[in-house]
């Protein structure tokens, strides 16, 4: 049981759960406030074009049962735009973060090759080895001669 209770800890005092959870407290806060600009600004001005709140829409099944479809619309609405609005938080943190991004470094130009006779790396313009002094035929960038040679 300690064992279990100390992995507890770990797991608990690890950053992801932290993180998980401050972000599901402001996730809590945040779908209150997409709630209300639905129910109090959206649905109102859709019932002025429409008539009527979508709060308001059902359909009597038998009795005093209900069943309340424009709560599911405005379920559904809610949704639909507590998704757009993460999806343009993300798209522009994304867009931040690849420009705060350090680029990366362009492939540098091959400024040495390798003497086919001692193995050492030397000038590519190097027409002689400087340490085994071989007088090098035309050769490409790994060492290669070039064709036609």
């Amino acid at each position: 049981m300690k064992q279990f209770i100390k992995e507890f800890k770990e797991f608990i005092s690890r950053g992801n759960v932290m993180d998980m959870a401050i972000g599901i407290i402001i996730g809590g806060a945040f779908t209150s406030i997409v709630s209300s600009l639905v129910e109090d600004i959206i649905n109102p001005f859709l019932g002025l074009f429409g008539g009527m709140n979508f709060d308001r829409l059902h359909v009597k099944l038998l009795g005093e049962v209900t069943l309340n479809y424009g709560k599911f619309i405005t379920a559904v609405m809610n949704f639909l735009i507590m998704a757009l609005v993460i999806f343009v938080i993300l798209k522009a943190m994304n867009t931040a973060a690849a420009k705060l991004a350090p680029k990366e470094k362009e492939e540098e130009a091959v400024t040495v090759k390798t003497c086919p006779f001692c193995k050492s790396e030397i000038a590519i313009d190097a027409t002689r080895c400087p340490h085994c002094t071989s007088v090098l035929e035309e050769m490409d960038a790994e060492g290669n001669l070039s064709e036609g040679q």
